[in-house]
C-alpha cells in the first residue's frame, strides 16, 4: 500500500469515527429532549453562546432545541476535576474507558450506509472495510466492549462497581447466545445461488430488495432487538450500573472525562446496534418491497432512508427507556437462559426446516 491509499484511509476512519462520536453525543441530547417529552417538561433549553443568540430567529430556535448542550457537556467533562481515588488499581482504572470504547470505533467501519449502482449494475458499497464475513467481525469485536465494565468494576476495587463488572459478565453471556441464533436464519435467507458470501453485510441487505427480513423472520427480529437492549446495558436492562441498588455499578469511582468515555461508549454501542438491527431486518437503505436503483439520485437517497430507520431505532431505544421500569437481576437472567434463548433455538430449528425444502 502507498503512502497515498494509507493516508486516505486514515482520513476516512477519522471521518467515520467523527461521525459515530457526533451521533453518539447527539443522541444523549435527543435522550434529553424525549425524555422531557414524555414527561411533560422542556428540557434543556438555555444553554447557548453569545455570537449564535445575537442571530434573532436562528439563536432561538437552537437554543430551544438544546442544540449547544453537547458541546457544554463535552467542556463540562473535559475540563472538570478529575479525581483518582487512592485505593483503585491504577493502570487497568485508566485503561477500562478506552477499552468500553474501542469497539464501537472499530465496528463502525464495517458498517454499510448506502450503495452506489453505476449504469453496468455493479455496487460500490459506502463502508471503509468490506469483508466476507463481516458481521461475525463485528460481533466479536463488539463483543469485546463488555471487558471495560469488567475493568472497571474491578479496577475501582469496591463491592459496587465489582457487582456492576459481575452482572455485566453474566449478562453478555445469557444474552449473547440468543443474538447469535437469531441471525442465523437471516444468513440462511441469504444463502442463495449467485450470492458470494451470505454472512457479508452487502448481502444481507441485497437480499432484502423485495421483502425485510422483519416480515418473513418477526421472531428472530425480536429476538435479535431484546439482545441489543441487554448487549448494550440499555434501560430495562442496565444492570451493570442499577443506580436504585449499585449506586452507579461499574462507573462509581469515575468522574470527567473517564466517566465521558463510558458514557459516549454506550452510545456508540447502542447505535451500531441500531444500525446492525437495520441491515439485518429493516432492509439497510431499500424502501418496503423495492429494491435500490441505479444512479447519484438513487444512491443519496438510499443513504437518507439508512439515516431515517437508524434515527427511529435511536428514538425506539429512548422511548422504551423512558417508559419500562428496569427488570430485577434474576428476572434479567431468567429472561435470557429461561425464554429467550429456548426460544432462540426453536425458531432457528423452524428455519432449517423452512430452508430445507424451500426451491433454491
Amino acid at each position: 500500500m502507498d503512502w497515498q491509499s494509507l493516508v486516505s484511509s486514515f482520513v476516512c476512519a477519522l471521518l467515520v469515527v467523527v461521525v459515530l462520536m457526533t451521533f453518539a453525543g447527539y443522541s444523549v441530547m435527543v435522550e434529553r429532549k424525549v425524555a422531557a417529552w414524555i414527561q411533560g417538561r422542556p428540557g434543556p433549553n438555555r444553554t447557548t453562546v453569545p455570537f449564535v443568540a445575537a442571530i434573532p430567529v436562528l439563536g432561538r430556535l437552537v437554543q430551544r432545541l438544546g442544540l449547544i448542550q453537547l458541546p457544554a457537556d463535552g467542556a463540562k467533562f473535559l475540563f472538570k476535576e478529575d479525581p483518582v481515588p487512592g485505593h483503585v488499581r491504577k493502570f487497568y482504572y485508566f485503561l477500562a474507558p478506552c477499552v468500553a470504547l474501542a469497539p464501537a470505533l472499530i465496528t463502525v467501519v464495517m458498517l454499510p450506509f448506502g450503495e452506489f449502482v453505476d449504469a453496468q449494475g455493479r455496487g460500490h458499497p459506502f463502508m471503509l472495510c468490506n469483508v466476507d464475513a463481516g458481521f461475525l467481525f463485528m460481533f466479536a469485536v463488539g463483543s469485546l466492549g463488555v471487558y471495560g465494565i469488567i475493568l472497571g468494576g474491578w479496577a475501582a476495587n469496591s463491592k459496587y462497581p465489582f457487582l456492576g463488572a459481575v452482572r455485566g459478565s453474566a449478562q453478555l453471556i445469557a444474552y449473547e447466545l440468543s443474538m447469535g441464533l437469531a441471525v442465523v436464519p437471516v444468513v440462511l435467507a441469504t444463502a442463495r445461488p449467485g450470492v458470494d458470501s451470505p454472512l457479508n453485510l452487502l448481502s444481507i441487505v441485497r437480499e432484502q430488495g423485495g421483502m425485510w427480513n422483519v416480515f418473513s423472520q418477526p421472531v428472530g427480529a425480536l429476538l435479535f432487538l431484546t439482545a441489543v437492549f441487554a448487549e448494550a446495558n440499555r434501560q430495562p436492562f442496565d444492570m451493570p450500573e442499577s443506580e436504585t441498588d449499585l449506586v452507579g455499578g461499574f462507573h462509581t469511582e469515575y468522574g470527567s472525562f473517564k466517566f465521558g468515555l463510558f458514557f459516549v461508549g454506550e452510545y456508540g454501542h447502542m447505535i451500531v446496534g441500531s444500525a446492525l438491527f437495520v441491515l439485518f431486518f429493516l432492509g439497510g437503505w431499500n424502501l418496503p418491497f423495492a429494491g435500490a436503483g441505479a444512479g447519484v439520485g438513487a444512491a443519496v437517497a438510499g443513504v437518507g432512508v439508512f439515516l431515517a430507520k437508524l434515527f427511529f431505532m435511536v428514538f425506539f431505544f429512548v422511548w422504551v427507556r423512558w417508559t419500562v421500569p428496569r427488570f430485577r437481576y434474576d428476572q434479567v437472567m431468567r429472561l435470557g437462559w429461561c425464554r429467550l434463548l429456548p426460544l432462540a433455538i426453536v425458531n432457528t430449528l423452524v428455519y432449517f426446516a423452512v430452508f430445507a425444502v424451500r426451491p433454491l
